[in-house]
């Protein structure tokens, strides 16, 4: 579809669909298209191409793709002013954090700064902590790149280096998260950068959610922290924040809300990406490290035989295998074996630990990370199999060469890469 757009109007397209301009000048958020630029919008996803001569676009929508015209810029003008107040700290690197509720225009406005920095010849770095909507890394972790030209969407960034939660929120691993963002901002530091903006999760208006954001804020220590808010919806973190340099920005009045259903659709664009090429590999489990939080206890060795057949006993069985965990007891067993109720509220009360009971198969599908003997993210991957007897992992990954650490997330894809439910670990039973 031909489509020509007068000077000072913006076209709004929610694709799936793509857009190439063919004369005319237009940006979409301070990224400069040249004749013959071709730009993809992903399902879920809106742009706002801003027209700034008349100009003639090709635009192929796909099934549910959305095009409107609207007069004006959709981009804040408070967004220029917050790039404005950005380019005056004179600290570098000058790092820059975002805030803001879910679907407020948080990683569309770091886009639109990131862009304006590389136009003006910085060297900056974008780093992602948004766990269940990331575009810089997979899905369920946290990331940061260099940004070397103007890009429309950072889905189109290759990862420089990831730190690998295994969730797609930090309600529950707030601790961890934390620890990641801090590791990766000191890497990023290590290579002088400029400029460094921090994209945030839209977890901001529980009370634990306030908690984790203060402290977020406290402990990466931004030179500069916007709040992107529509009315006054962060005025507890915005209050609490007191010593530092703050802006408040608007949400564009273009923004529309996403559906769970679509923001899961978004995560299974990641995955698809990062597991592009992905071959089944074997590994014996004491080849690789496995990581000690993971749900299973799969790096548990149990060596006190007295007290392992006390535990057959309570539970009228032998497992395929089971772990004694900080917080719980896991137990695998076959797909069609069962345990009495019974027993294992008996063997709670004897290990006076909660009991976690898994069947074999149903860690199939867990997202894992991989790591290389550098100790450095490599990429993710997913369980195809774990052989209790031979004492093997059966692995689907696109990454290659020597593995020696491993983490096991809590989320679960089905064999075309789609999300599934969690282990449970709230159920002392059957999952």
């Amino acid at each position: 579809m031909n489509r020509t757009v007068e000077k000072g109007k913006t076209l709004l397209i929610d694709g799936p669909a793509s857009v190439t301009l063919t004369s005319g000048k237009a940006e979409v958020f301070g990224s400069s298209l040249q004749s013959g630029n071709r730009v993809v919008i992903r399902e879920g996803k809106r742009l706002p191409f801003f027209i700034e001569e008349t100009a003639a676009l090709d635009v192929s929508s796909g099934e549910g793709a959305i095009v409107e015209e609207t007069e004006g810029n959709t981009v804040p003008t408070s967004w220029v002013e917050a790039y404005e107040e950005l380019q005056t700290i004179e600290t570098k690197p000058a790092m820059a954090l975002v805030l803001g509720t879910v679907d407020s225009g948080k990683t569309s406005f770091c886009t639109y700064l990131v862009n304006r920095l590389v136009l003006a010849r910085k060297k900056v770095a974008i780093l992602d902590g948004d766990l269940g909507q990331s575009d810089v890394g997979p899905p369920c972790t946290l990331a940061y790149t260099f940004v070397k030209k103007s890009i429309s969407d950072l889905f189109q960034l290759e990862t420089k280096n990831a730190f690998f939660v295994g969730t797609t929120s930090p309600n529950g691993a707030i601790n961890k998260v934390i620890e990641g963002l801090k590791q990766l901002k000191k890497a990023i530091v290590n290579e002088n950068p400029e400029f460094i903006v921090i994209d945030t999760d839209g977890w901001v208006l529980e009370e634990d959610a306030i908690y984790y954001k203060i402290r977020l804020v406290e402990e990466l220590n931004p030179d500069i922290v916007f709040f992107i808010q529509q009315k006054e919806e962060l005025a507890p973190i915005f209050n609490a924040l007191e010593k530092y340099r703050k802006v408040t920005v608007d949400s564009p009045s273009a923004t529309r809300e996403r559906s769970t259903e679509k923001r899961r659709n978004l995560r299974e664009l990641g995955y698809t990406k990062y597991l592009k090429n992905a071959k089944v590999t074997s590994l014996p489990l004491n080849w690789v490290k496995i990581e000690e939080s993971e749900p299973l206890g799969l790096s548990k060795t149990f060596e006190d035989t007295r007290e392992a057949t006390k535990i057959y006993a309570l539970l009228g069985m032998k497992p395929l295998h089971f772990a004694k965990l900080e917080d719980r007891i896991s137990i695998i067993i076959g797909r069609r074996r069962w345990i009495n109720e019974e027993n294992v509220k008996k063997l709670e009360e004897y290990a006076k630990k909660k009991v976690v009971i898994t069947r074999k198969g149903e860690e199939e599908g867990s997202i894992i990370a991989l790591y290389g003997t550098d100790g450095k993210f490599r990429g993710i991957g997913t369980i195809q199999e774990i052989d209790y007897k031979r004492k093997t992992l059966k692995i689907l990954t696109p990454v290659t060469g020597e593995i020696s650490k491993i983490q096991i997330g809590k989320v679960r894809l089905d064999k075309n890469l789609k999300e599934i439910p969690v282990l449970n670990e709230e159920n002392s039973g059957n999952i």
